[in-house]
């Protein structure tokens, strides 16, 4: 009886041990919306469902985030938080964010490359990539725009809708089209005497994405670079706008999943992070949201897969512009761009 009391009360000390492991709470970010309904749906629940543990949303994009998570550095909220601007780099560099083991990740191993290229040195993988390319309305265009280039043709600018760069999105677009004229980041000259031609041609500009949506729909518009998932949002309002990724690169805005440091339950972090970067959570967003998953299983639908940068091909081209020069930068560049556009 005494064998079978200790044994019973090993087997309880094991339950409770595990249960201490997952029924309890993480504190995430999302970035509200659309996007953390799909949030709930993709991984929040599933990860509830497997593990009884609750997920505590505080909803902060990534700027907002980086700036809590910063001043909470000796006592963090976070368990997991996500960024789509670059800060898990300065966050791993000032030891805010925890190395990730790959090994410690059962979907890790399926991440294309360049998705998952800096886990151990604190920056979290790329659990989805909102990729930056072309939308047009196909009813305008009978052939999808090829290339970047293509946007610089005098015959393109009277349909032509460019985002200012204070909008990331836009940044990309105007950082892409200063690559195909010729600058890099140190210089950004070829792509402000790009702008400023189109804008004489008859483009012109707008600061907010449903301004892109109201200049399509007015029928003043027929192409604009920017991201994929908003031409299914312009295809939802019942216009004829489709997605074309340019033969010259695909500026990707990395959305990642990063293990803040100095928490105590590092292991339901990791199985959360895990669930983001499974092809079921990843093919879910993929149709909710159009964003380009990371996991090269995840299967689509020829749909979605249209409005994506999908499969092994699709991900060639993805190109990330160094998010620290552009942190560096962008206070100047946006005077440029101001000074470019006012002409």
């Amino acid at each position: 009886m005494k064998r079978v009391t200790t044994l019973l009360a090993t087997v309880s000390v094991l339950a409770a041990s595990q249960a201490s492991a997952f029924a309890a709470e993480i504190t995430i970010n999302s970035f509200g919306g659309a996007y953390e309904e799909a949030h709930r749906k993709c991984v929040i629940e599933p990860f509830t469902a497997e593990t009884g543990a609750d997920v505590k949303i505080v909803t902060a994009y990534s700027a907002d985030a980086f700036a809590q998570l910063r001043a909470q550095k000796d006592a963090p909220q976070f368990d997991v938080i996500h960024f789509s601007g670059g800060q898990e780099i300065v966050g791993a560099e000032e030891g805010l964010l925890a190395p990730i083991d790959p090994s410690k990740l059962s979907n890790a191993a399926d991440l294309y490359p360049f998705a998952g290229a800096n886990m151990e040195k604190g920056e979290g993988p790329a659990y989805q990539i909102a990729a930056i390319g072309l939308l047009y309305n196909s009813d305008e265009l009978a052939e999808a725009p090829a290339n970047w280039v293509d946007l610089m043709k005098p015959e393109m600018a009277e349909g032509l809708v460019l985002t200012d760069i204070s909008n990331t999105y836009g940044l990309f677009g105007f950082l892409m089209l200063n690559q195909v004229a010729g600058g890099d980041l140190d210089n950004i000259e070829p792509g402000l005497e790009a702008v400023k031609s189109m804008l004489e041609n008859g483009a012109y500009v707008v600061s907010k994405s449903p301004e892109i949506q109201q200049s399509f729909a007015q029928g003043g518009a027929f192409i604009a670079p920017y991201a994929s998932d908003y031409a299914y949002t312009l295809r939802k309002a019942g216009l004829p706008v489709k997605f074309q990724q340019g033969a010259e690169g695909t500026p990707a805005s990395y959305i990642t999943t990063n293990l803040v440091a100095g928490r105590d339950n590092e292991d339901l972090a990791l199985k959360f992070i895990d669930i983001e970067l499974s092809p079921e959570a990843q093919a879910c967003f993929a149709d909710a949201l159009r964003y380009t998953p990371t996991n090269s299983k995840t299967e689509l639908p020829e749909e979605v897969a249209a409005d994506v940068a999908y499969g092994e091909e699709g991900v060639k081209s993805l190109l990330r512009f160094d998010p620290a020069v552009i942190e560096a930068n962008r206070a100047d560049w946006v005077v440029e761009w101001n000074k470019a556009i006012a002409q």
